[in-house]
């Protein structure tokens, strides 16, 4: 009896040493996945971040880009990660998605990653066609209501955020529309652009040049705070859709089972990249919010994380979508 509780003691001893040393000579190889090509919002939020959470480190950050199946392959690439911190994941709303949106998307966002903290949001803008007769939110949901009207919604394709934003946003306000997939965000602007589709959900920062120059429609910020760059558009929570809070944001995770002093570190790295004023700057300009400092957290990107799980599982379930 008297052995086998000294055993388990040394086992215990053992474990805890070994997170200890692990915690003191971290790190030495750290990799940021970044589940999509080069070029796009999460690579580039990625490497605004890469050069001040390095110093911190005391090591460089290698960006790894893994793209394809909307970021669930690079996820899944990081899921399968050796718990022990050199390996983390940047990933955006698709990581949520892919919960419901694929039967078998590789991995099992709550189970297999935790939460190192939230990075930044970004407003997202309904816009029309300049020949779109509404001028104002108000306008834009009677004439959606209006008999045999069927708007055309452009996204970037089935299961995006675009796509299920185009959703619950015709579901909120109760009107009928046809959602028009494209390849990608770029190619359902230029369709908006040029009056072949009426409605989409787009990256404020993107449109608000378009909009000031009367060459997009600005109807709502999807939210309940202003963008900053489009301060004349209103939010949808001042026209009374609370559920229309639809920021598009970045959270930074780790494999599940990392040890704790191991996540604390890279979260502190996180903390000091999103107080760098040249970081700040950065996002700033590019029209992101960042987090503010008592919610940059591995709890409060958990709690954010769970309730966009539900949210666009209830969306991609109450509109019967499946990944093509």
């Amino acid at each position: 009896m008297f052995a086998r509780a000294l055993a388990a003691l040394v086992l215990a001893a053992s474990i805890l040493a070994a997170e200890t040393s692990s915690a003191q000579t971290y790190p030495s190889h750290p990799t940021l996945v970044a589940p999509f090509p080069p070029g796009g919002a999460t690579d580039t939020i990625a490497r605004i971040m890469q050069d001040s959470m390095s110093k911190s480190l005391g090591q460089q950050i290698i960006i790894e880009n893994v793209g394809g199946a909307g970021g669930s392959i690079g996820a899944a690439r990081a899921a399968r990660a050796v718990p022990d911190g050199y390996t983390v994941l940047l990933h955006n709303p698709a990581v949520a998605i892919a919960m419901t949106l694929y039967a078998k998307p590789g991995f099992d966002t709550e189970k297999d990653f935790i939460a190192i903290g939230p990075v930044n949001v970004a407003a997202t803008t309904v816009v029309g066609s300049p020949m779109l007769p509404p001028n104002t939110m108000a306008e834009l949901v009677r004439w959606l209501k209006e008999p045999g009207q069927n708007a055309k919604v452009a996204h970037a394709g089935v299961g995006s955020f675009a796509h299920l934003c185009g959703m619950l946003f015709a579901q909120e306000i109760g009107a009928t529309v046809t959602q028009v997939p494209y390849r990608g965000a770029g190619p359902a602007l230029n369709d908006l652009l040029a009056g072949h589709a009426d409605l989409g959900c787009q990256a404020a920062a993107v449109v608000g040049p378009l909009i000031k120059a009367s060459k997009l429609k600005g109807y709502a910020i999807l939210g309940k705070s202003r963008f900053s760059g489009l301060p004349d558009v209103p939010t949808t929570a001042e026209a009374g859709y609370k559920k229309l809070d639809l920021g598009f944001w970045h959270i930074l995770f780790a494999p599940a089972g990392t040890p704790g002093p191991i996540v604390d570190r890279l979260n502190g790295a996180l903390r000091h990249a999103l107080a760098d004023a040249t970081v700040r700057k950065t996002f700033d300009e590019g029209g992101m919010e960042l987090f503010p400092p008592d919610q940059q957290t591995p709890e409060a990107a958990s709690s954010l994380l769970k309730r966009e799980i539900k949210l666009w599982g209830d969306v991609i379930r109450a509109n019967n979508i499946a990944a093509q």
